[in-house]
């Protein structure tokens, strides 16, 4: 068990580390999670924690404790709900949701860091350019006639941060979808197969083979 957690929580870590250093594209974002859930399948809550924290360690060697806490939030806590979810054979719906939450929290505490180092207010600038989009389709809207030029008005802040809010979720609602793709097909491969998809997943992919 020791030396197949020490492995996985390398094989996680090397992930981010290339991924961050070499940028090879943002599809390897995909696999974060999944070695640590690998764990919890195999191993259980114990092993998967450890298997966290070794990574948090190791990257904080390797890379500083900043990007190692941008690892450890959201990727290795959700590498441990994932596997507990997955464990317990929860439906997709579940385990995204709670997922869902996890990685959002984590976009919002990186938000809040970059926004500490930098000395700006990184939500304000992410929410003035939602209002800039909305007002852009605005004004699409008004092009085609289908609102009137007295739609085009000062939009309410608070409108502006609940679209900001849910372009958010939304993101990672899809991110976690892949996240869960992947691990059905790959897991399984491994002999830790995780609950099956929705009926329709299930066609769709039937129908690319």
């Amino acid at each position: 068990m020791m030396v197949e957690t020490a492995f996985l929580s390398s094989t996680a870590s090397l992930l981010w580390l290339v991924s961050y250093y070499l940028s090879i594209g943002p599809w390897m974002r995909i696999l974060f999670p999944v070695p640590i859930a690998l764990v919890y399948l195999r191993w259980g809550n114990r092993a998967a924690w450890m298997s966290a924290v070794v990574c948090g360690l190791l990257l904080s060697v390797l890379m500083g404790p900043y990007l190692s806490l941008l690892f450890f939030v959201p990727y290795a806590l959700l590498g441990v709900q994932l596997g507990a979810m997955w464990r317990r054979r929860a439906p997709w719906l579940t385990s995204i949701s709670l997922g869902t939450l996890i990685a959002s929290f984590g976009f919002f505490l990186r938000m809040a860091l970059l926004s500490l180092f930098l000395g700006e207010d990184l939500w304000s600038y992410l929410t003035n350019r939602i209002t800039d989009l909305i007002q852009w389709g605005l004004s699409k809207l008004i092009d085609w006639g289908l609102l009137g030029l007295g739609d085009l008005g000062e939009i309410n802040l608070t409108t502006v941060q609940i679209v900001t809010l849910a372009v958010v979720l939304c993101s990672d609602f899809i991110y976690l979808f892949t996240v869960h793709l992947a691990a059905w097909l790959l897991l399984e491969r491994l002999g830790n197969p995780i609950p099956n998809p929705p009926r329709w997943v299930q066609v769709l992919m039937d129908e690319q083979k």
